[in-house]
Order: C-alpha cells, then structure tokens, then sequence
C-alpha cells in the first residue's frame, strides 16, 4: 500500500557497525571503560551523596552538577560497552601485505614536492597524527586503500587534490 504522504519510511538496524581494532587499541578501550567504571563513577556518586546531604536539592547547584555528570559518565560508559561488544581484532599475520589495508604501515611520496611521509592506517579512535596513527577514514586513507607499491593516487584534501606515490608497504 503507498503512503499517502508519499514519505518513504527507512528501517533503521539495531546492529552496530564492527570496527577492527589493533590489540593495544582494543586494550586502550577496555582500560577506559575501567576507569569510568570503577574510578569516575564511584566519584560522581559520592559527589551526589554530599550534594544531597546539604539540603534542599531543588536550589542545589551541586546536586546538578553532579547529576549532569554522572548522565554524560553513564552514556559515555554505555558508549563504550557497546563500541566494546562490536570490536574485533584484526590478525595482522594473516593479512595480504601487497596492498594497503587497516593496520598497514604505508610511506607515500608527494609527487609534486617530493616529501615522503609514513603512515600506519588504524580506526578512528586509535588515530594520532603525532604517532603516524590516521584514521582509515580521512581521506588520505580512503585515497590508498586498496592501491600497491608503485601506485599513484590523487587525494582530494581540503587544501586541493594531491598525487601520492606508494613507496612502500609494511605490517
């Protein structure tokens, strides 16, 4: 039967994304979720009971202070739990090194200036620029994923499009 509105209706799935992860991110979430669980909570939670013990909770600044971050602690928990439940990691011994893929370590050659730059492809949340971490989702991730050594690609970053030369591919 068509809707009378003509409004197509989406059916949105309950099931999270899988994310791959490296061990030491993998473990990096598990030691955040511990820390909010058993350091954060407990001190929001002795923060709401000293809050309360002061008196009239309805002009108790405190108390909804508190109140307010023990919510963002609880999402960020669930968060995390479910972010947890949805991982997995990634057997690094058993992946295809001719190519770039998560968890490669890739060095690039700007073509046009002729600097090389080494970079390791992980998820969003392990990526540090610092480290050489970047996300598979920026796009100069997303531009040599996929590609071999040898390859050429142009990535389209907010400063233009860039050519890179894949110079060489490691674990």
């Amino acid at each position: 039967m068509p809707d009378p509105e003509g409004i197509k209706h989406k059916i949105k799935s309950d099931m999270a994304e899988i994310k791959y992860y490296s061990k030491e991110g993998l473990q990096k979430l598990k030691d955040e979720l511990e820390h909010l669980t058993k350091v954060e909570r407990p001190r929001i939670s002795q923060q709401i009971a000293e809050a309360r013990d002061k008196g009239d909770l309805s002009e108790n600044a405190e108390y909804d202070a508190a109140k307010e971050a023990q919510g963002l602690c609880e999402l960020k928990i669930s968060k995390l739990q479910m972010e947890l439940a949805n991982a997995r990691i990634l057997d690094e011994s058993k992946m295809d090194t001719s190519k770039v893929l998560l968890l490669s370590t890739v060095t690039i050659r700007n073509v046009k200036t002729k600097a090389q730059m080494k970079y390791t492809l992980v998820s969003e949340n392990e990526a540090d620029l610092k480290t050489g971490k970047i996300s598979v989702t920026s796009p100069i991730a997303q531009g040599l994923l996929g590609k071999k050594v040898g390859d050429k690609v142009e990535v389209k970053v907010p400063a233009g499009v860039i050519e890179f030369e894949i110079t060489e591919i490691s674990r």
